[in-house]
């Protein structure tokens, strides 16, 4: 059975800078340990919080990393089956715990019990000695979630989109920044190879001086769950705290089309196709054109499809442009719009059956240079904008090669990450927008990404912040 030692020595060791001490965080696996892995008393403890579909899927990574361990879940759920994407995995506090554990097992050549179960994260995180946490729960909890492990001096990893809202969002980057501690979003493209490269060839000029920038979204409302049309109220499932999955979310009778994962079309729990994969995709355009933090000035030719009054309120199809101070125009759509005809040409031409999608980051420059980037794809107008790397006295963006790995070494050593939260807030500021642009039935908006405020429209303002539901306060 592995074992963890709890002390004031592993807290201070984890809490300060290696320029601080004097010496290399991680010490030598000569010196105790497994090799490549510090001492159970020198490991950073972590605590999952939520357990239904990305948390199945990341957890695994901070399993399989020597410089952590993970001793403790929470989940409002006991146990569902077919809780994770498409169905794939199932979900809850046990199913977690009964995973975690037999990672360890299978590591450890014999059977390990060292993850507690919780149904509060509250709970957990009073009797655990956790060094950080994982937040993998749907939108509606970030926020609170965040400034209350903050609060704590815990380390942060958050899944995105990082909130429900610019306000949460802006609180919960203030936050994190007084108490200190490290923080990762679980923008994972930042840590993937092409798409880092098409930013560092966009911001080195590789493409002449960048026109325009395209971004293409999923669009439609995913039937993850199976179950979309038992829009019905329904009992509760035997042991579920649905209260507890609301939490500050708006009171809504429990639906089996809303759980597990489908609650992502509904407004109150999240901001549909927009959040999800602009979070990603809005997030690396913003790391090309080198306004990480920073955002557009205006919002323009803004136009959708949804229906409000639904269970599945968020857009299905969408299109929208926003304008920066420099002149340059992003243009945001779901691929109804084919936002990228060239490299659908250039596809075809090289003899490819595949359809093209039109999802992607698309950079367009001068003379007709362009790159394009996309999960497992990187592609420009010609091979040599790719292959004419980054210099020395160039732009090297930041790199990291495991997210996970990321996180955990910056914990160590005090650095920033490869998505510190101010710049996630940033990106997703942009898909917020959208959504509240849609949702007051405006087709342009005046923002100031200096004040965060939106000029001369109460009905969209209002929308910038929403009140959580009694008694959660913090």
């Amino acid at each position: 059975m592995l074992h963890r030692v709890p002390s004031s020595s592993r807290r201070r060791f984890l809490s300060q800078s290696a320029a601080a001490l004097g010496f290399p965080m991680i010490v030598p696996s000569s010196v105790f340990g497994k090799p490549g892995r510090p001492a159970p008393s020198e490991r950073i403890t972590v605590g999952a919080i939520g357990w239904g579909t990305i948390a199945g899927d990341w957890t695994p990574s901070f399993l399989s990393n020597g410089k952590c361990q993970v001793i403790a879940v929470a989940d409002p759920m006991k146990e569902y089956g077919h809780y994770g994407y498409d169905g794939k995995e199932t979900g809850g506090r046990e199913a977690g715990r009964k995973i975690i554990d037999e990672s360890y097992s299978k590591a450890e050549h014999k059977p390990v019990k060292g993850c507690t179960a919780y149904a509060d994260f509250r709970e957990m995180m009073e009797k655990e000695d956790l060094d950080a946490v994982q937040v993998s729960t749907p939108d509606h909890w970030h926020a609170y979630m965040a400034v209350y492990a903050a609060r704590q001096g815990k380390h942060i990893y958050g899944q995105k989109p990082l909130a429900l809202n610019l306000a949460e969002g802006r609180l919960m980057s203030d936050e994190v920044a007084k108490a200190g501690v490290t923080w990762q979003t679980g923008s994972q493209q930042r840590s993937d190879v092409y798409f880092r490269l098409a930013c560092e060839q966009v911001r080195n000029g590789r493409i002449g001086k960048l026109q325009k920038v395209r971004v293409g979204l999923p669009g439609g409302h995913k039937n993850w769950n199976g179950m979309a049309d038992q829009i019905n109220t329904a009992p509760v499932p035997a042991d579920f705290d649905y209260e507890m999955w609301l939490g500050p979310a708006e009171q809504m009778d429990y639906r089996p089309a809303l759980l597990p994962l489908n609650w992502r079309h509904n407004f109150n729990f999240s901001g549909g196709m927009i959040t999800d994969f602009g979070a990603h995709h809005i997030d690396i355009a913003q790391w090309g054109m080198g306004t990480d933090l920073t955002g557009p000035v205006e919002m323009k030719n803004i136009s959708g499809k949804l229906d409000l009054a639904a269970l599945y309120n968020t857009a299905t199809e969408f299109s929208f442009e926003c304008v920066y101070e420099s002149g340059i125009v992003m243009h945001v759509a779901s691929p109804e719009s084919k936002l990228m005809p060239e490299v659908e040409a250039q596809n075809a031409q090289a003899g490819s059956t595949k359809a093209f999608d039109h999802v992607g980051v698309f950079f367009e420059g001068e003379d007709g240079k362009w790159i394009y980037v996309n999960r497992g794809k990187i592609q420009a107008s010609s091979p040599d904008i790719l292959r004419d790397k980054a210099r020395d006295g160039e732009i090297h963006l930041y790199e990291s090669k495991d997210h996970t790995d990321n996180f955990l070494s910056c914990i160590y050593d005090g650095k920033p990450t490869a998505t510190p939260i101010e710049v996630s807030h940033r990106s997703i500021s942009i898909s917020h927008l959208a959504n509240i642009a849609l949702r007051s039935g405006s087709t342009s908006l005046k923002w100031d990404p200096k004040t965060e405020t939106i000029a001369d429209n109460a009905a969209a303002s209002k929308l910038l912040s929403k009140e959580w539901r009694k008694p959660w306060a913090l």
